[in-house]
């Protein structure tokens, strides 16, 4: 049985302490921590051989060149590819994604030409071809979601009648963890005539990757979720296929020969990757691959999947959790809310306790969309997390539910407008968070009439309602209101702040400061600073609208 304590060594950041609480990092789908033996080739290579690849006669771009070519085979290797050559280097998946639609999308498809992408993807594999859709007149269908999280797969079926051109389809779902049936479903969308692309940012680093197996024309991942650097990623594309699609971007590298009459351009791979590339993030790739391939896989990812199914275990006894999300075939990843409490008041209050996970849409914005939520909570699990910190984690957020649930019934100890001042007397970061909780608690709550779409406050990954309106007074009353506890305990800081003051003391007034005193953006994290430097942009921008007084 895999053992992950004698791992967490190599991955320095794991002995970090987050708010003086030890690091749980649960927050692995959006990116992996990094052992020493890649960052210690990161660092080598800037040490020892740092210079531009390939054209260069000297010692150092030898050395650069021969490290970069060594890291596009090794990947080449890791995932079945027939040659080199069909590897291409990009800044992640994203950009590979984006990459076959410029090039393969606007070569081969045209007005009515059918798109299909699942409900399940992440938005990188659904607006490049949006995009690319506006440009062409290609249309695009949702691949329907089953109520258990999993593709509907007799609707998939019924699609390819239509004969689409092209099936964009992630591999690991992001935001549910369901693994797609995709060998399967590539055979048949190939066999009604269509081109394959399989995202693969979320499988490639909890399973064996072999492209020739999967059966796909096109297959992206991130190294960054791979325990690789951030801004490398890899495009592999069938030899045949990258060598008819003409190139994307123009520049260096990507050329045999330019003038003013006409330009060659490269080959494989070299006429997709214009421009000086992410040297050290490829050299920091290989190393990840060195260091995952001295492991058995499936021992790993067993492990994984052996903290899912405890954390689920342990979780489901807690008043109010849901699984959002059933396939049976999945990554070691739980999406879930809590009755009553919203994801991110409890990723905050996770957060204090040390521990690491996301709260949001996930950039699944049509999936939560389907499933009719605004988010969920997501822990994600990689090899190096332990049973211990899984436990410790359930029992925090059994704690936390336990206390917020208490809260309800409990005293509110302040009172606006004097919270600002209240605030900066309290004894530390949590008593004052307590007191902000408090405070979301305590405000009233706007009319279903005015928590409509048109008053929706763009910028804030909670749903945020904004309206404002200038009496006879000439003073601005300002209606304000959100779905989040913690959120609305900011909106009650702005609310003593601003309301029922004029444009010009809105205006004069620097809360920005006063936010600094209490350490809110160092506090909150960036999504929650974000969505109040929002509301108070808002409230700034209604006073500037409003006519001087005379």
């Amino acid at each position: 049985m895999f053992d992950p304590q004698s791992v967490r060594r190599d991955f320095p950041i794991l002995d970090s302490r987050v708010n003086g609480q030890p690091l749980v990092y649960f927050d692995n789908a959006a990116t992996t921590q990094k052992p020493e033996a890649v960052i210690r080739a990161v660092a080598d290579y800037y040490r020892q051989s740092n210079a531009n690849v390939h054209r260069a006669a000297h010692a150092l771009s030898s050395l650069a060149t021969a490290a970069f070519e060594q890291a596009r085979e090794s990947v080449a290797a890791f995932i079945g590819a027939a040659s080199p050559r069909e590897i291409v280097w990009t800044r992640g998946a994203t950009e590979a994604i984006n990459l076959v639609a410029q090039s393969w999308g606007r070569a081969c498809l045209g007005p009515d030409d059918l798109i299909l992408v699942s409900t399940l993807e992440h938005h990188a594999n659904i607006v490049p071809w949006q995009m690319l859709a506006a440009d062409c007149g290609a249309r695009i269908e949702p691949i329907p979601l089953c109520d258990d999280g999993t593709l509907d797969l007799e609707a998939y079926r019924i699609l390819l009648q239509q004969q689409p051109k092209l099936v964009a389809l992630t591999q690991a779902s992001n935001a549910l963890g369901t693994l797609n049936p995709v060998v399967q479903m590539t055979r048949d969308a190939q066999a009604a005539g269509a081109r394959v692309l399989i995202d693969g940012a979320q499988s490639t680093p909890h399973l064996r990757i072999d492209v020739q197996a999967l059966g796909c024309d096109f297959f992206v991942f991130s190294g960054h979720k791979l325990f690789a650097p951030t801004g490398i990623g890899v495009l592999w594309g069938r030899e045949s296929l990258l060598a008819s699609m003409p190139p994307w971007q123009g520049g260096g590298e990507m050329i045999e020969r330019v003038s003013f009459s006409g330009t060659r351009y490269a080959g494989l791979p070299f006429r997709f990757e214009a421009g000086t590339p992410n040297i050290a993030g490829a050299i920091g790739l290989a190393a990840a691959i060195r260091y995952l391939e001295q492991f058995d896989r499936s021992e790993l990812e067993a492990h994984e999947l052996s903290l899912f199914r405890r954390a689920l275990e342990l979780c489901r006894e807690i008043p109010g959790f849901r699984l959002i999300g059933e396939a049976a075939e999945r990554v070691s990843l739980m999406s879930f809310q809590v009755e009553g409490l919203h994801q991110q008041d409890l990723g905050l209050l996770l957060d204090q306790r040390g521990i690491a996970v996301r709260a949001g849409h996930h950039c699944a914005m049509p999936l939560m969309e389907r499933l009719g939520l605004p988010g969920t909570l997501r822990a994600s699990f990689a090899f190096y997390n332990s049973l211990e910190e899984v436990e410790f984690f359930a029992h925090s957020l059994a704690q936390i539910v336990a206390e917020q649930h208490a809260a309800e019934a409990g005293p509110v100890s302040m009172q606006p407008p004097d919270v600002l001042e209240q605030l900066e007397r309290c004894r530390g970061w949590q008593e004052r968070y307590r007191q902000i909780m408090l405070l979301g608690k305590q405000l009233p709550a706007l009319p279903d009439a005015l928590r409509n779409d048109d008053n929706r406050l763009h910028g804030c990954e909670t749903r945020v309602w904004f309206r404002a309106e200038t009496g006879p007074d000439n003073r601005v009353r300002l209606h304000l209101d959100a779905d989040s506890r913690v959120i609305r305990g900011l909106i009650a800081l702005v609310l003593a702040a601003y309301d029922g003051k004029t444009a010009e003391q809105i205006l004069d007034f620097d809360l920005e400061a006063s936010f600094e005193r209490l350490g809110l953006m160092r506090h909150l994290g960036p999504s929650r600073g974000n969505g109040l430097r929002a509301i108070v942009d808002a409230v700034r921008e209604a006073a500037r609208r409003q006519p001087p007084l005379t």
